[in-house]
């Protein structure tokens, strides 16, 4: 690939990110909103609020999965393009990437989980 591609190809991926904050504005709304069924739900024992919340929950980690899988296979894609000619430097950052990106996508899969199983809402779901 040359420059020019390797350009072209970054500006596409920035274009996705510029939608994915997006989708993240969301996710701040719909946190908000469902906080506020949450606390409805035990201040005035409204188990309906509890089913919207347990609803919306699923949805924004489902959300947040896709999201977390699309730079997970970033983060692949950038491993597999290593080359054996690259710095030390660099080839740690990837991989150091890679990790975390791994790891990130894991901790999505368990909260969608445990948002999809929390049948009382006894569990906390809280992510940063």
């Amino acid at each position: 690939m040359n420059k020019e591609e390797k350009i072209k190809e970054k500006l596409k991926e920035i274009k996705i990110e510029d939608y994915i904050w997006l989708v993240y504005v969301g996710i701040i709304f719909l946190s908000w909103y469902s906080n506020s069924l949450e606390r409805k739900m035990y201040v005035e024992t409204d188990m309906v609020s509890g089913k919207k919340y347990q609803s919306i929950m699923i949805l924004i980690f489902s959300v947040l999965l896709i999201v977390y899988s699309y730079f997970f296979y970033g983060s692949w894609k950038d491993l597999k393009d290593l080359k054996p000619s690259d710095s030390d430097k660099e080839k740690l950052l990837v991989y150091l990437s890679f990790i975390a990106s791994t790891l990130i996508l894991i901790s999505g899969i368990i909260f969608l989980y445990v948002a999809i199983n929390n049948d009382n809402n006894d569990v906390e779901l809280a992510f940063n």
